[in-house]
C-alpha cells in the first residue's frame, strides 16, 4: 500500500501543479470533473454497453405497454413485473463495471484531502499557560493485545505539553494534549517494545503540499466499515507495518476555508462526487456511453 500511495502522490505532485495557480476551488472541481470523463471513458470499456441499452429499450417497451393497456389488469400486471426483472439486469449490468472504479475515485479524493481539507495547527506563545482542553490532542491507538504501559512519547523542540500522557492499558489506548510553539513540521516520537515511530505535525502559516491527521496501519488494509483507518485514504505518510504496535495515532487539524465550496474531508468527497457526476452527466451523449 505504501508503494501506491507514494506512485499516486508523486504523479498528483505533477498533475496538480498545473492548476494550483488558480487556486483551491478550481483546482478541485477541474480535476474532479477530469476523473468523472476518464470514469466515463473507462465504464465504457469495462461494461457491456449493448446489453444496458437492449435492458434500458426493454423497460421503455414495457412502460408503454402499461399506458396502452391499462385497463387490462393481467397485462398490466405481467408489464410492471418485467419492468422489475429488468431494472435488475439493468442495476446488475450498471454496478458490476462501477464496483473497479471505487478505487481510482478513492485515490482521487484521499489525495485532495490532503493538500486541500486542512491547515497547520495555530502557534502559541512559549511558556505560555494553556488551559486544559485549548490545546491539541495527541491520541495513540495500539495493535489488540499490545499493553500502553511502556509506551513512551517525545514532544520536539516545536512543541510543548500541556498535560502529561495519558496511558489507557484496558483499551491500548494513550493520550496527550500539546500546543505548537514553531513553525514548521515537526516529528512526535513514539516508542514501545523496541519500536520506534513518528507522527508529523505541522505548525504556522505556512502549509506543506500535503499532510494528514492521522497515520494508519496495514493490519487494516480492508477496513471499509471504519474508512478512516483505511491506509489508501491517508497518502501523506507511509502506513506503520502490520508488525507495529501501532495501529492508529492521529491529531486534529483546522479546516481549511474552501470559500463557497464546504469545508473539510466531509467537503471534499461532496465536491468530487458532485464535480465528477456533473461533468460525467454533461459528457455521456458526446462520448456516446450507455449507463
Amino acid at each position: 500500500m505504501n508503494a501506491l500511495n507514494s506512485a499516486a502522490t508523486s504523479l498528483f505532485d505533477v498533475l496538480l501543479a498545473a492548476t494550483l495557480w488558480a487556486g483551491s476551488a478550481v483546482t478541485l472541481i477541474l480535476w474532479s470533473g477530469v476523473f468523472g470523463v476518464l470514469a466515463l471513458l473507462a465504464f465504457k470499456r469495462i461494461s457491456w454497453q449493448k446489453g444496458i441499452a437492449s435492458a434500458k429499450d426493454k423497460i421503455k417497451a414495457h412502460m408503454i405497454e402499461i399506458r396502452l393497456y391499462q385497463d387490462d389488469l393481467v397485462v398490466v400486471a405481467s408489464a410492471v413485473a418485467k419492468v422489475l426483472a429488468r431494472n435488475v439486469v439493468y442495476l446488475g449490468l450498471n454496478f458490476g463495471p462501477i464496483v473497479p472504479l471505487a478505487v481510482p475515485f478513492m485515490i482521487l479524493t484521499a489525495q485532495l484531502v490532503v493538500r486541500f481539507a486542512y491547515d497547520p495547527l495555530p502557534l502559541h506563545e512559549r511558556g505560555a499557560a494553556v488551559m486544559a482542553g485549548r490545546g491539541t490532542l495527541l491520541e495513540i491507538e495500539l495493535a489488540p493485545g499490545v499493553d500502553a504501559r511502556e509506551l513512551r512519547v517525545t514532544l520536539p523542540a516545536g512543541l510543548q505539553a500541556v498535560s502529561p500522557l495519558v496511558r489507557v492499558p484496558s483499551e491500548g489506548r494513550a493520550f496527550q494534549e500539546f500546543v505548537a510553539v514553531e513553525s514548521g513540521g515537526h516529528e512526535v516520537v513514539l516508542e514501545l517494545g523496541g519500536a520506534r515511530e513518528t507522527k508529523l505535525v505541522h505548525a504556522g502559516l505556512v502549509a506543506p503540499a500535503a499532510f494528514q491527521p492521522r497515520r494508519v496501519s496495514d493490519r487494516d488494509l480492508f477496513a471499509i466499515a471504519d474508512a478512516d483507518r483505511l491506509p489508501l485514504l491517508w497518502p501523506a505518510e507511509r502506513s506503520f507495518g502490520s508488525e507495529s504496535p501501532f495501529r492508529v495515532v492521529a491529531i486534529a487539524y483546522p479546516y481549511r476555508d474552501q470559500g463557497w465550496l464546504p469545508d473539510g474531508e466531509g467537503g471534499i468527497l461532496i465536491t468530487v462526487a458532485l464535480a465528477s457526476m456533473l461533468v460525467g452527466a454533461l459528457a455521456l451523449k458526446p462520448l456516446g456511453v450507455q449507463i
